[in-house]
């Protein structure tokens, strides 16, 4: 067993500890084979070597997270831990902001793969974003459709998404078809609602400037100036995608979200996400990002839970 000692200078100890010694306890979660013991301004670790050298590396990352931006989190930790170290360098060292929110809030990638689509927007007209819950494919989608609105490169922002009955049976619920059709709609609501203070919100979807709307009242449509988003796309059946994609009309921008471990189609049904992902895979000017559990960025649990759901698919 090999010993080091690591210096810890230019930063405070405290943030690197945590309350209670939260983050350092953290850490030795992750590295149970390591024995580490943190005083002051020093760091002894114990182990092999090649887990030493592990342990060092992204105890590099984690310091000069600290230097960056004064403060540390479980969180923070976390997404250094999952990321490949290039990667995570190449994250902080371009600290993108999509668009202010309401309140002055920040709005910016999260993970160096939702920094690939705003990368991505730049540069392609249509993308498709694939992975599980809480990655922030929506999120980051609607941001950019918000900044391209603000920036006056589209006269609007569509949202639509396909109203399949995960579960429930769309006649019993209360209501109006709008009033049955708005929960399925309800997450890109809540996501505008973070980026466009209220009164504008509305005055925006009064006028027609931003439209939510299910994906059935896309047809016979042509989406000229316009930054669309298909949510929720791995419940859309062949004739649906189909039919998305070539409402697509002059200066517009395309982004299509999905789970394709969340599909609620019949059985036997094709998902036209995933038939989609097939056909136009070589297509240039279309790009496909896929994320994974190293992207969510909901409560950490999410990833923990979505690893073990993986062992029933």
């Amino acid at each position: 067993m090999t010993e080091r000692l690591l210096e810890i200078n230019g930063i405070d100890p405290i943030i690197l500890s945590g309350v209670k010694n939260e983050n350092i306890n953290f850490l030795k979660e992750h590295f149970p084979k390591i024995k580490i013991v943190f005083r002051g301004n020093q760091i002894k670790i114990f182990g092999e070597p090649e887990i030493l050298d592990e342990f060092e590396q992204k105890l590099d990352l984690i310091l000069s997270h600290i230097q960056r931006f004064n403060k540390l989190d479980k969180e923070s930790i976390e997404q250094i831990l999952v990321t490949n170290h290039h990667e995570y360098l190449d994250f902080v060292d371009n600290d993108d902001v999509i668009v202010h929110g309401v309140g002055g809030q920040l709005i910016k990638p999260q993970t160096p793969n939702q920094r690939k689509i705003v990368v991505s927007a730049r540069k392609n007209d249509m993308i498709f974003l694939v992975g599980p819950a809480g990655t922030g494919k929506t999120f980051v989608s609607v941001a950019l459709a918000v900044r391209a609105l603000k920036n006056k490169e589209v006269k609007r922002i569509i949202l639509t998404r396909p109203a399949v009955e995960a579960g429930e049976n769309l006649g019993f619920l209360p209501g109006d078809l709008k009033e049955k059709l708005d929960p399925y709609l309800q997450p890109l609501y809540d996501a505008l609602r973070s980026m466009i203070p209220f009164e504008r919100l509305e005055s925006h979807l009064e006028k027609g400037i931003i439209q939510i709307a299910p994906l059935a009242f896309m047809r016979g449509r042509t989406l000229d100036n316009a930054f669309v988003i298909l949510d929720e796309a791995q419940n859309t059946t062949h004739n649906q995608m189909k039919m998305f994609l070539t409402r697509m009309g002059k200066n517009a921008k395309f982004i299509i979200t999905g789970d394709p471990g969340q599909i609620d189609l019949p059985r036997k049904q094709v998902s036209g996400l995933k038939e989609a992902l097939g056909i136009l895979k070589n297509i240039k000017g279309i790009d496909v990002i896929h994320l994974s559990e190293r992207d969510v960025v909901r409560h950490r649990l999410v990833k923990k839970i979505i690893d073990a759901y993986k062992t029933l698919d």
